[in-house]
Order: C-alpha cells, then structure tokens, then sequence
C-alpha cells in the first residue's frame, strides 16, 4: 500500500491557525456567527455593505432576541434606517433563527472613537460620462458669447455641455 503524500508539505493553513483566534475576537463582540463579519456584502447586498459595517451584536437582560449595531456615515444613516428590517430579516436568515430582535444604527463606533474610523469604499462609477461632441460645445459657446470674464465664460461652456449632452440622452 502506497502512503499518500502531503501537498502542505509540513504547513498548517493559514485558516486552520488563526480560526480559534478569529472566533475569539468574534464572540467577544457578540457575534457567535463571525460568517456576519465575514461575509457582510453578501448579506446585506453590495449596496448596503457599501456603506455600513457590523460593529457588535448586544443582548439585553431580558434575553428577547439581540441587537446588532451597524456604523455608518451621517448621509447615509437614513437610508440604512429605512432598509432595517430587510438587513434584519437577512442576518436571521445566516443564524437560521431570530436571533437579531432589533438593529441600532449609529454614526460612530459604539465602544469608542477610534474604532469610528471605518474606511467606506466607494463604488467605482458604473461607466465614465462621455465627451459633448463638437456641435454641442459650439452650441454652449454660442450661448456663453455675452459673458465678459474668460474664466468663467469656460466654465459656464463647459457646464452648458454637459447640460446639453444629457438631455440629448
């Protein structure tokens, strides 16, 4: 009988290492589930994760469901406000109960300053805004030609076709 041969050579996985670690981090923010950290833009969709992030699961002394906190930027709170209950009903979903009773939003985050500086990617521009053609920027000059200061006859040129490139679209 042949023995079969390592493909590690010796190595332990990285993952394997670190997952007692990982999880120990984890729990002591309450989240039994590191899969909510982990895996958060599949969760709450890329929209969402773009401009929210899990900072701790609490649970409360009467023990009637957990309350996941999410830290985002002021502009955005709102809108994570009114998709609360869909983010609550897909964190459920990955604990297979209901688990998380409420979700608190809040702008910075809930243990500290210093954890409040979340950088948020934002999404690449879905396609680059196309260059007026020549006739819309003579149209633009044409309507700028009564303006006396050069700069601000440029920028107003430049303003006008884009205007009149978007409403050609």
């Amino acid at each position: 009988m042949q023995r079969r041969k390592s493909t590690t050579k010796g190595f332990a996985l990285t993952a394997g290492l670190l997952k007692q670690n990982i999880r120990k981090a984890s729990e002591s923010r309450g989240f039994a589930q590191s899969r909510v950290l982990t895996h958060w833009e599949e969760i709450a969709g890329a929209d969402m994760a773009a401009i929210s992030r899990p900072v701790e699961i609490g649970y409360g002394r009467g023990g009637l469901g957990a309350t996941l906190t999410l830290l985002t930027t002021g502009a955005n709170a709102p809108l994570l406000e009114m998709r609360k209950e869909e983010l609550r009903e897909r964190v459920n979903a990955i604990y297979g109960y209901n688990a998380i009773a409420r979700i608190r939003v809040t702008q910075t985050a809930a243990t500290g300053f210093s954890e409040g500086r979340v950088a948020f990617e934002h999404r690449a521009r879905e396609q680059a805004r196309p260059e007026p053609s020549p006739e819309t920027r003579a149209e633009a000059h044409r309507a700028t030609q009564g303006v006396g200061d050069d700069s601000l006859r440029a920028a107003l040129e430049r303003l006008g076709a884009n205007v009149i490139t978007k409403s050609h679209r």
